[in-house]
């Protein structure tokens, strides 16, 4: 199992720049999201900014279903300049590479909790590793992208492209750099590397209890 954290309401605001669409997840079994959490901080932040729609469902990590569900509101998100995603890491990589010409930020943070995981088939990883570098690196895991899990930038082993562990592999950092690329958003590469927080209070849950 997992659970989500709101980042923190500085952070959120800092990220809604412009019009602005979120999209909430109800998360699965799997997912505690802090649903009344979200919903309170939402309704702060339009009123001092320009949130054009607010979307709830569930199952974004799906591809299929996150296309139905989007696809009704795709003129409203074609006007926004940011989308923020609050859902587990794994909805948000799955919306940032749906929506691939827009600045996809988290909203969340996602940290482990024992127990049962979930079979869903999903097309991309979360390492449920606390403070999510998600807002930096264009929607894109550099933890689960990159077979060396670099959080720096790419190695020298790539090769056309490719990973060097894994040779049908793209190279994440090459990913991220042509997505950020893409929304002329190359400066965010240049963070100061930090010391991420790793603990969530009901994280401390162990298979004994």
């Amino acid at each position: 199992m997992l659970i989500t954290q709101l980042k923190s309401k500085e952070t959120i605001e800092s990220l809604a720049k412009g019009k602005t669409f979120i999209v909430n997840c109800h998360g699965c079994k799997e997912v505690y999201f802090a649903e009344h959490e979200a919903e309170e901080l939402q309704k702060e932040l339009s009123e001092t900014n320009d949130i054009t729609q607010i979307v709830t469902t569930d199952y974004i990590c799906h591809p299929d279903n996150l296309a139905l569900q989007l696809k009704k509101h795709m003129d409203k998100i074609k006007d926004a300049d940011t989308v923020i995603v609050f859902s587990c890491g794994v909805g948000i990589q799955t919306v940032a590479k749906y929506l691939d010409d827009k600045r996809v930020y988290s909203g969340c943070d996602t940290f482990p909790l024992p127990g049962f995981q979930g079979v869903t088939p999903l097309q991309v990883d979360c390492a449920q590793c606390g403070e999510c570098y998600l807002n930096y690196t264009g929607g894109i895991c550099p933890i689960t992208s990159c077979s060396k899990s670099l959080v720096n930038g790419q190695c020298g082993g790539a090769k056309d492209g490719m990973c060097e562990v894994d040779k049908e592999m793209e190279c994440g950092w090459e990913r991220i750099y042509r997505k950020l690329e893409k929304l002329n958003k190359l400066d965010t590469l240049k963070y100061e590397p930090k010391v991420r927080n790793y603990w969530h209070p009901d994280a401390e849950q162990t298979d004994a209890e």
